[in-house]
């Protein structure tokens, strides 16, 4: 259960999770030092660490230990430590820390549930590294609705002008459809529906809903599921006065003339709406979870290994999703 916070009683609190370490989430994490923001930040992770990434890129960082009753003194970097468990080099994974990016996310969540923090904002993690080191794990969206009970999660990106949900997310291609069900794709709907209205202050929110087939299935010539899944939910969802219409070909949905009359897209899977949206607003978008009981907006690029400790890192994204954080926490009324 996730505790309300009052925001007219006190300054809401963003923890920022600050990703693999040996990636670019350090390296961003710092950008946000002196950022004049409306709400307390804080970033988890190895105090040591992001000192020794400061170092290296040549930035002048004053850090102050995250301590929840004392307030940060002004231009200080707020930081949680959370030790790593081996010495890091920038761009070079070891499955030993794999553990220490999961302790980020616990003790983000553990602060959401108790109350301590208003949202998360989460840099990216290595997906790969995880899994080698024995831990199951298919992303933050999946992991967070775990940790938190909620049986059905929605990955929406925004920037760029553009909202895209997601039908199905981490699969691969050939069991999306096996996946697409009528239940599946009401319950998006509607948790889509209900967080534009929630989350983004959009009282009728309109919802372009893509077909999975080439042309939308050319009437059953293509593909099945657009007249025996989507376009029966997308009826049955109208006749409960939801704005949402469809199934559109995917390859002309995202045009302007289109869009103008729309506040989000549904695609179907991930491949079919993230490069349009990534191609708009990539390293200034943000992923938003929808449908947990509190705010989580990320980043939407990867660790990047290359550009760490390079200092050609962007942190624009950052920025972006916590912006997009705080916006959410001054609309979203909590219970």
């Amino acid at each position: 259960m996730v505790r309300g916070v009052n925001f007219s009683h006190q300054q809401p609190v963003i923890a920022i999770t600050s990703g693999e370490p040996s990636g670019i989430g350090p390296d961003i994490c710092l950008d946000l030092a002196g950022a004049d923001l409306p709400v307390r930040i804080v970033v988890l992770g190895d105090k040591q660490l992001l000192e020794q990434r400061a170092a290296l890129l040549g930035k002048h960082i004053f850090i102050q230990s995250y301590q929840r009753d004392t307030q940060p003194k002004k231009g200080m970097l707020e930081v949680c430590h959370i030790p790593v468990q081996v010495p890091v080099r920038a761009g070079l994974l070891d499955v030993h820390n794999a553990d220490y990016v999961l302790q980020l996310l616990n003790r983000a969540y553990a602060g959401i549930e108790q109350g301590e923090f208003a949202a998360m904002v989460t840099a990216p993690v290595h997906k790969g590294i995880i899994n080698d080191s024995g831990i199951p794990f298919s992303g933050h969206t999946e992991y967070l609705a775990a940790k938190s009970d909620t049986p059905l999660v929605v990955m929406m990106l925004a920037g760029g002008g553009l909202k895209v949900a997601l039908a199905t997310t981490h699969l691969p291609l050939r069991k999306v459809a096996d996946a697409l069900t009528a239940e599946l794709l009401t319950e998006v709907l509607i948790i889509l529906h209900r967080d534009l209205q929630h989350k983004f202050g959009l009282s009728q929110p309109r919802i372009l809903v893509a077909g999975l087939n080439p042309h939308a299935g050319e009437n059953g010539h293509l593909g099945h599921e657009e007249n025996t899944i989507i376009t029966p939910v997308i009826k049955k969802l109208q006749q409960q006065n939801m704005q949402v219409s469809g199934p559109f070909p995917a390859d002309t949905l995202f045009q302007p003339f289109m869009l103008k009359e729309a506040d989000a897209v549904l695609a179907m899977y991930h491949d079919q709406g993230l490069p349009v949206l990534k191609y708009a607003s990539f390293g200034e978008g943000v992923n938003i979870t929808l449908g947990l009981p509190f705010i989580r907006t990320s980043v939407d690029h990867g660790t990047a290994l290359d550009l760490a400790g390079t200092g050609k890192a962007s942190s624009g994204s950052l920025f972006a999703a916590v912006s997009s954080a705080i916006e959410m926490c001054h609309r979203s009324k909590f219970e």
